[in-house]
Order: structure tokens, then C-alpha cells, then sequence
């Protein structure tokens, strides 16, 4: 599949695994979540532009770099938000804002109930954040506030993917990258990925 990065790491494939684990409970499980935003959003901005900047050390001058975009990052409520403290860690400067959707268990559709975008975009790049990437109806309408906010680098950046959800964020939006910890098999008649994890966000909170 075009534009889809599976990591190739071994801590993310070590980690992964636990977090499928049914018997891993809520705490470690939010854990979990936390240190592979951190390791996929690395993998993911590999190609921030920076510029150049001097330091100086105890030593004498340094040349070193600067990154020159601001980054945003856009966690999809509920489950996103185990995403960002991790990601924040590493980028402690970027601003983050929340796009509240839910699945309609009977349609699968996704429907928006919260939004606070400002009128104008105040960031040049944006993370998408969401543990699972499944019917991919959530993504593309978060993709689809964004580039009408004016965001015009976008990447999504989950933990597990369903080649129907990969297709069809793909197809709406071949432009934006796709990093996932892994991706799996199909998606069931409720739409869950299989062999996944089960429901993200009730496993990070504890009410499943």
C-alpha cells in the first residue's frame, strides 16, 4: 500500500504486543499507548524542516539546527488523547487541539461533536492522533477539517491499521502519510479490527 509506513522497530513491535495483551490492564495499557506515540511520532517527522542555528557550548561555537515548522497535534477524542503526552514529550512547543468524533455503531459513519479549531490555522504541519485506524471514516473527516482550516501538511499517526481504513483514507487523501505500529488483518461486522486490541479508549480508561 502507497504512503502506509509500518514500523520496523523492535521496541514498537516488543511494546505492541503487550499492548494487544487482554490481560494488560488500564494503567500499563495507557503506558503503553503513551511510549508508542512517542516512538511512531519520531518515525513520523523525520522530514520537519529545520534551519540553521549556532550555540554555544562551554567549548566554544556549535553549528547545529532549529526546526522551522509548528507542529500541531490533532488527537481524535476519546482514544487519541493517550497519544499525546507522549508526542508532547518530544515536542514540548506544539500546540495541540482536539476534534471530538464518535462512530455510529449502527452506520459505522463517524459524527462530529466537538471542534474549537481557530478561524485561521496558527500551525504548518499537524500529527493526526488515533491508536486505531479502522473503518477510517474518523480520519478522513478530521483530514477534511484540517485541510479546510488550511493545514496543508498532514500525517496521520496510530497504532494499529485495517487495510480498509488504510484504503480509504488513501483514496480521499493520497497526500498524507500514514505511520502505523503495525497492520492487520480485516475489520469485523462491527467494524473492530481483528485481531487489534479491542476498543482503545475503553482500555485506556477502564470502561469496557
Amino acid at each position: 500500500m502507497e504512503n502506509v509506513f509500518p514500523s520496523p522497530h523492535p521496541l514498537v513491535a516488543h511494546k505492541l504486543a503487550r499492548l494487544r495483551d487482554k490481560a494488560t490492564e488500564p494503567k500499563k495499557f495507557r503506558e503503553l499507548v503513551r511510549e508508542l506515540g512517542a516512538l511512531l511520532a519520531y518515525e513520523a517527522t523525520l522530514d520537519l524542516l529545520t534551519s540553521p542555528r549556532e550555540v554555544e557550548t562551554p567549548m566554544g561555537l556549535a553549528h547545529g539546527q532549529e526546526l522551522k515548522e509548528k507542529i500541531g497535534l490533532v488527537p481524535i477524542l476519546r482514544a487519541g488523547l493517550g497519544m499525546v503526552e507522549g508526542v508532547w514529550d518530544l515536542m514540548p512547543s506544539s500546540e495541540v487541539w482536539h476534534i471530538g468524533l464518535y462512530r455510529d455503531e449502527k452506520t459505522l459513519k463517524p459524527v462530529q461533536y466537538y471542534n474549537k479549531l481557530p478561524v485561521e490555522p496558527t500551525v504548518s504541519v499537524c500529527l493526526v492522533l488515533d491508536p486505531m485506524l479502522a473503518t477510517g471514516g474518523s480520519a478522513v473527516a478530521t483530514v477534511d477539517l484540517l485541510k479546510h482550516w488550511g493545514v496543508k501538511k498532514i500525517k496521520f499517526v496510530g497504532l494499529i491499521g485495517a487495510p480498509e481504513g488504510i484504503r480509504l483514507l488513501n483514496s480521499r487523501h493520497p497526500d498524507v502519510p500514514i505511520h502505523l505500529a503495525a497492520v492487520d488483518d480485516h475489520l469485523n461486522e462491527r467494524g473492530y479490527i481483528v485481531p487489534g486490541l479491542g476498543d482503545a479508549g475503553d482500555r485506556q480508561f477502564g470502561t469496557g
